[in-house]
C-alpha cells in the first residue's frame, strides 16, 4: 500500500499539536481551556480522599481549590471549570508530564529525585517517622524499648531507620514484620508488640480508627523527616508563583492553620474520626519561613 504523504503530514501535524498542548504553561492552558484540573489521591487520609458520597476531600484538595480560586481572579475566569482527575503513586508524575493534571494534592514528598522531574510548591506538611506506644506500657521515649519486642510494616521505607536506630542506639530490638499497617496496629494493640514505628500521620490515621484513639502516644524521637507538597509541571515558574504566593498568604492570615486544624484536629469524613495531630516544629518553620526544600536525605 502505498504511503500516504498527506496523512503523514497531519499525523505528525496533530502529534507535534499534542506534545505544545502537553508543555504549554499552565496559567495560558487554563485561560484558553476555561478548566483547570486537579489530580487526586483517593485513599491519602486526611490529605486526598473519597468521603462518604465519593467526592474528593482532604487536606490537601483544599488548598488546591484555594488555587482555583486564585486562579478565577488572576486571570479573569468566573465560571471556571475545576476538573478532578484521580491519580495513584504510580502515574501521577506521568499525567503531570503529559499536562493530563495541572496540579497533585495528595502527600508527595518533596525530594531531589522528584525534582528533577517535577515541581512542588512550599512545603504544605511535614511528617517525621516516629515510634507509637500504648499509654498503658508506661515507655516515654526510644531508651526505654531497650530488648523489646517491636513491629515494622514489611517493605515500609521507614524499616531502615529502625534498624539504623537500634545499631546507633544499642536497643537491641526484636524486631517483627507484619504484612501491611493495620495488621502492625494490631499487633501493638494486643501486646504482641511494644513499638510501631511509621510516619506520623500514618501512625495517627490507625490511632484515630482503633478502639481506644486515647489509648496511644508517640514517643518524641523522630528517625527522618519528609516534606510534602503540591505537585507541579516542572519548569513552569508563573503557575509555581500563583501557587505558592496562595499558599503563603494562606500562612500569613492564619487560613492555612485553621485548616490544618479542621484537618489534623477536628473530626474528618466519613466517620468522624480526629487523628489529633499537633503541628510539628519543623512544619511551623516552615510556615514562618515558606519553602520547597529538601530536608537532608
Amino acid at each position: 500500500m502505498p504511503i500516504n504523504k498527506s496523512s503523514l503530514a497531519a499525523a505528525a501535524l496533530i502529534s507535534a499539536s499534542c506534545i505544545a498542548a502537553a508543555h504549554a504553561d499552565v496559567l495560558d492552558r487554563v485561560k484558553s481551556s476555561g478548566q483547570f484540573k486537579i489530580g487526586f489521591r483517593e485513599s491519602s487520609v486526611p490529605f486526598a480522599y473519597r468521603d462518604q458520597n465519593e467526592k474528593p476531600v482532604g487536606f490537601s484538595v483544599d488548598l488546591c481549590r484555594a488555587v482555583a480560586d486564585r486562579l478565577k481572579q488572576t486571570l479573569n475566569l468566573p465560571k471556571l471549570e475545576v476538573k478532578y482527575v484521580p491519580v495513584g503513586s504510580a502515574n501521577r508524575i506521568p499525567l503531570m508530564k503529559s499536562g493530563s493534571i495541572d496540579i497533585e494534592c495528595g502527600s508527595t514528598g518533596i525530594n531531589s529525585a522528584r525534582k528533577q522531574q517535577v515541581d512542588f510548591s512550599v512545603a504544605v506538611y511535614v511528617t517525621n517517622t516516629q515510634w507509637m506506644v500504648k499509654n498503658s506500657s508506661g515507655f516515654k521515649n526510644a531508651q526505654q524499648l531497650k530488648g523489646q519486642q517491636v513491629v515494622l510494616t514489611q517493605g515500609s521505607n521507614v524499616v531502615k531507620y529502625a534498624k539504623q536506630a537500634n545499631e546507633r542506639d544499642h536497643l537491641n530490638l526484636k524486631m517483627v514484620f507484619a504484612h501491611d499497617h493495620a495488621e502492625s496496629m494490631l499487633m501493638l494493640s494486643t501486646g504482641r508488640a511494644s513499638a510501631f514505628m511509621e510516619d506520623d500521620v500514618l501512625l495517627a490515621a490507625q490511632r484515630a480508627n482503633s478502639s481506644d484513639p486515647q489509648g496511644y502516644s508517640l514517643l518524641p524521637e523522630v528517625y527522618s523527616r519528609h516534606a510534602y507538597g503540591l505537585m507541579l509541571p516542572k519548569g513552569d515558574a508563573a503557575f509555581k508563583k500563583v501557587v505558592d504566593a496562595t499558599i503563603t498568604d494562606m500562612m500569613a492570615s492564619g487560613k492555612f492553620m485553621a485548616l490544618y486544624e479542621k484537618w489534623f484536629q477536628g473530626p474528618i469524613p466519613p466517620r468522624g474520626a480526629n487523628l489529633n495531630i499537633a503541628p510539628s516544629e519543623a512544619l511551623k518553620g516552615r510556615i514562618a519561613h515558606p519553602s520547597d526544600a529538601v530536608f537532608e536525605e
